[in-house]
């Protein structure tokens, strides 16, 4: 069986923090923190990952100067301070499980671990084609 996180590199342990509110925009639709890092041209899971390696404290200052950057939304301008103390709370704890750690270290990298069934699979469609083309040119006899 494929390790999940080559099916899906990004941890799950994320969700919870990338997906909650940081408030509404001015058209009235609900910002998330996937949404406002990735309109900062950040990386959300990425980002994530730093925050949760600098640990909560560090990664609560790092948040509030983020969103005092994002001009979406309105409500920010002179909240951040709290709703970046709210927010690192939904952040995982320091990367200590092996799986959060692993994930961690594949979302800063920037790609998954090479797998050996990715290579198993390659390997057997190039058998495939070398065998559908060298079986197509039969001698006819």
């Amino acid at each position: 069986m494929a390790d999940p996180i080559v099916l899906n590199p990004h941890p799950p342990e994320f969700d919870r923090f990338l997906h909650a509110s940081v408030g509404e925009d001015r058209n009235g639709y609900a910002v998330t923190v996937l949404s406002t890092l990735a309109r900062l041209g950040l990386d959300p899971w990425k980002e994530t990952a730093e925050l949760v390696t600098l640990g909560r404290d560090a990664a609560r200052t790092r948040l509030g100067t983020l969103l005092a950057r994002f001009r979406d939304v309105p409500a920010l301008a002179s909240n951040h301070d709290r709703i970046a103390r709210d927010l690192s709370q939904l952040l995982p704890e320091g990367p200590t499980s092996g799986a959060l750690q692993r994930a961690a270290s594949t979302v800063a990298d920037g790609r998954p671990e090479t797998s050996g069934a990715i290579w198993a699979v390659l390997a057997i469609i190039l058998v495939l084609f070398q065998m559908f083309m060298v079986g197509g040119s039969g001698s006819g006899e």
